[in-house]
């Protein structure tokens, strides 16, 4: 079946902007072309198994020598099928990270809707 997507108005600036996006655009495509390939024998959309996925999590763990990791616990069956679908697999342990996020952008408490500013 051949299904047509259309390409929202772009309001950028500049040329290469717009490449930019248009690129973003179609490597979202791809992604999801290629899910849908590997999903089709589980009979799950993309967004369901995209939802089921975003249950994955790790756990913090702590020594008590001193030092931590992240620790990926098994997933249920329904995320498991899916990984081994796409011939992916998760590691055990992650290593700790010592990153530091900031934001310039202070974060207003109140919003009437999601994306307006009070």
């Amino acid at each position: 079946m051949l299904q047509v997507y259309k390409l929202r108005p772009v309001f950028v600036r500049t040329d290469a902007n717009t490449r930019g996006h248009v690129f973003v655009v179609m490597l979202a495509y791809l992604v999801i072309r290629a899910l849908r390939k590997a999903w089709e024998a589980l009979d799950i959309t993309v967004e369901e198994g995209l939802r089921e996925l975003s249950s994955l999590c790790s756990m913090q763990i702590t020594f008590k020598e001193g030092g931590s990791c992240q620790q990926i616990p098994n997933p249920r069956k329904t995320s498991a099928e899916l990984l081994e679908a796409l011939n992916l697999s998760l590691p055990s342990l992650l290593p700790p990270r010592k990153i530091r996020i900031v934001t310039r952008h202070k974060l207003i408490s109140r919003r009437t809707t999601p994306f307006s500013r009070a």
